[in-house]
C-alpha cells in the first residue's frame, strides 16, 4: 500500500500544464473506438449480466468492499451518494452504517437486482435513481448535499471535469474516487488479444494519472492511496469459460478460436471443481474533504449556471 499526501498550499497549476480534461476526453474516445462491436457481457440493462456481476461482487470483491467501506469517514448520521452503484456492491453493506444512501445507476438490470436485495434484506434507507451521472440535475434529482460522495470504478464519463465539479458541489464533507492506475486484468486481456483477433490496435481508457491532473487543475489537491486490485473469472467447465470469452472477444472464426485458446491456455488453473483465470493490477483511492460548513453561492445554485472555478480543497 502506498499513500501520497495532498499537495501543499503553495502548489498552483501552471499555465504551461496540459489540459488534463482534454487528454481524458481523447483517451476515452480512443478507448471507445476500440469497441467495434457491442460486448454483450457489459450490457448492464440485461438481468443475466447484472446477476453475474452481483454474484461475483459478493465473493471475489468481498475484501475490496470491506477495505473501501473501512476507509470512509462515515457516521450513523451520514448521507451518502453512491455514483455508479451497480447492484448495491457498496450500498447494501453501507446501509446499516449510515443514515441514508442515494444510489445513482443507469443499468436497468443492476437497479432491479439492487431493489431485490434491499427488499430481501429489509433495507429501507436506500433510494435509487436510474440515470447516468452526466444526466443528473442536482436541484431536481438530489435532496441537498451529502457528507460522503463515492464513485467506485465508475468513472466512464467523457467530460470528467464536469462530472468531478458536480461531485464536489453536492458534497459537504468528503469525496472518494476509486479508479485504475494501470490496466486492470480484463483490459490487459483486451490489449493482448485485440490486434491478433481483429487486426486493430486496442486503446486503453484514461487512468488515475489523468484524473489527478484534472483535479489539480480544478484546485482540488487530493490524497492518493494505491491499492491492489485482483480479478478472477470462475467457471464450472472449460466449455463455459470458452463460451464466455468467445462472446467477450467477438470470436467468430476458427483462426480466432485458435488464437484465443492459445492465449488462455497458460492462464487456466483449477480451484476445487472450478476453472479459474485471474490476474492482478493496481487501483487508486483518491479523496478530499470540503473545507468548512459554508455553502458557496455556486453550490447553492447547483449547476443551474456554468460553474466557476471552485475554491481549493485539502484534506
Amino acid at each position: 500500500m502506498c499513500i501520497l499526501n495532498a499537495m501543499s498550499r503553495s502548489s498552483h497549476p501552471s499555465c504551461n500544464d496540459p489540459d488534463w480534461n482534454e487528454i481524458w476526453k481523447e483517451r476515452q474516445k480512443r478507448h471507445e473506438s476500440s469497441k467495434h462491436f457491442n460486448d454483450p457481457s457489459h450490457n448492464w440493462n440485461k438481468r443475466e449480466n447484472a446477476e453475474r456481476y452481483d454474484s461475483t461482487s459478493r465473493s471475489e470483491y468481498d475484501d475490496r468492499v470491506k477495505t473501501t467501506i473501512g476507509g470512509l469517514d462515515i457516521t450513523k448520521n451520514s448521507r451518502v451518494l453512491d455514483i455508479g452503484a451497480g447492484p448495491g456492491t457498496l450500498a447494501i453493506p453501507l446501509a446499516p452504517l449510515v443514515k441514508e444512501i442515494t444510489s445513482v445507476e443507469p443499468g436497468g438490470g443492476m437497479v432491479d437486482i439492487l431493489k431485490e436485495r434491499m427488499k430481501k434484506e429489509g433495507i429501507t434507507n436506500v433510494t435509487t435513481i436510474q440515470k447516468r451521472w452526466e444526466d443528473i440535475d442536482p436541484a431536481r434529482d438530489l435532496a441537498g448535499q451529502y457528507e460522503v460522495v463515492i464513485a467506485s470504478l465508475s468513472l466512464t464519463m467523457e467530460d470528467i471535469r464536469q462530472a468531478l465539479q458536480k461531485m464536489d458541489v453536492v458534497s459537504r464533507g468528503y469525496v472518494y474516487l476509486f479508479w485504475f492506475v494501470d490496466m486492470p486484468f480484463w483490459e490487459k486481456m483486451y490489449a493482448d488479444l485485440w490486434e491478433p483477433l481483429h487486426g486493430l490496435e486496442y486503446h486503453p481508457g484514461p487512468k488515475a494519472d489523468c484524473l489527478f491532473g484534472v483535479l489539480y487543475q480544478l484546485g482540488i489537491y487530493a490524497n492518493v492511496e494505491m491499492l491492489p486490485l485482483k480479478k478472477e473469472y470462475r467457471f464450472t467447465t472449460l466449455d463455459e469459460m470458452t463460451a464466455f470469452f468467445r462472446r467477450r472477444f467477438n470470436v467468430m472464426t476458427e483462426e480466432q478460436e485458435r488464437v484465443m485458446a492459445d492465449y488462455l491456455r497458460p492462464l487456466i488453473r483449477t480451484k476445487g471443481p472450478d476453472v479459474v483465470i485471474s490476474g492482478d493490477s493496481t487501483f487508486a483511492k483518491i479523496w478530499w474533504r470540503k473545507i468548512g460548513k459554508k455553502v458557496m453561492k455556486f453550490e447553492r445554485e447547483l449547476l443551474h449556471a456554468k460553474l466557476p472555478d471552485p475554491p481549493h480543497r485539502f484534506l
